[in-house]
């Protein structure tokens, strides 16, 4: 008896289900159609530990900002993009123009802050360093052409122990009071 039991219970596992119980958070940032209220970051948790932040934008000026886009992924973790485009869209709409990259770095975010090789180039796949419990990714976009008073960032899809995720897409709008733009809810 004791034989039969033993290829069972693996199965009896897989039929349950009890392996990734991830369910996605709110998928779209902007919780109004107004989307009125100001956010200074946005954090979007991923399985397996893994996170991505949109922090407010600096505006050069009104129709053109920088975003700042971070992933955290813990030591041992992978992230893989199905894609490398930043793309900002009309809400919930259609391409408006491609974010460019303006720099990238990694580092560890138990080390202590150093000097870090930036680049311009984003990997296919996000590996940690070894040397700490989490890797941070800092990822700075730039779009140089007139924005509008209300646009979405798109992030790519990510690929996470062979399952493809969605990130949310982080919400901005033009905050004439602050003459800057900002992340809103």
């Amino acid at each position: 008896m004791r034989r039969l039991a033993l290829p069972v219970i693996p199965l009896l596992f897989a039929v349950t289900g009890c392996g990734n119980d991830y369910q996605p958070e709110q998928l779209y940032m902007a919780a109004t159609p107004e989307c009125r209220e100001w956010a200074d970051g946005s954090t979007f948790n991923l399985p397996e530990g893994v996170s991505v932040t949109a922090t407010s934008p600096v505006t050069l000026k009104q129709g053109s900002a920088e975003f700042g886009v971070v992933y955290l992924v813990p030591r041992g973790g992978r992230v893989q993009f199905v894609t490398r485009a930043f793309n900002i869209t009309q809400p919930k709409g259609a391409t408006i123009a491609k974010a460019k990259v303006l720099s990238y770095y990694q580092r560890g975010t138990n080390n202590r802050a150093e000097m870090v090789e930036v680049i311009t180039n984003i990997p296919a796949l996000l590996l940690p360093v070894a040397t700490a419990d989490v890797t941070q990714w800092r990822i700075r976009l730039g779009v140089d052409r007139d924005l509008p008073d209300r646009f979405d960032l798109v992030l790519s899809d990510v690929i996470i122990d062979d399952e493809r995720y969605p990130v949310r897409t982080f919400t901005y709008r033009w905050f004439p009071e602050r003459k800057a733009y900002g992340l809103c809810r």
